[in-house]
């Protein structure tokens, strides 16, 4: 079973988010790095640029498969994780704390699961 923190909100598409005073942090799910395997490349949006809600916005590499992420909200971009791009290995290890992938200022968020109903989705819990 896939640890699913309660105070996050989900995807279908298997990114999580956290949110305060406006920012989003984005990151994956834990269930999606036990599907992925080990990570190898992390590619991320540009600090500045603006994510799109439900629309790719970079991409996981692991030793399987090569995955998008999609945005789970809409805004300018931040900041990314310097440490998940230099080492993503942190991702696997540590995916919703140190593994964190990029902070949105959101103008918008689309629809997101509690973490109930994401372990209901993915039949982790």
């Amino acid at each position: 079973m896939s640890e699913i923190p309660d105070h996050l909100e989900y995807t279908p598409e298997h990114e999580w988010l956290w949110r305060a005073d406006g920012v989003a942090t984005v990151g994956i799910t834990a269930v999606a790095t036990a599907q992925l395997g080990d990570l190898v490349f992390v590619q991320l949006p540009d600090v500045g640029v603006t994510v799109t809600l439900g629309k790719v916005c970079g991409e996981v590499e692991s030793t399987k498969s090569v995955s998008d992420l999609f945005s789970p909200v809409s805004g300018a971009v931040t900041e990314i994780n310097q440490a998940a791009v230099a080492d993503p290995a942190v991702v696997n290890t540590d995916p919703y704390g140190e593994g964190w992938l990029f902070r949105v200022t959101v103008t918008e968020v689309g629809p997101v699961l509690s973490a109930q109903e994401y372990r209901s989705l993915t039949d982790a819990g």
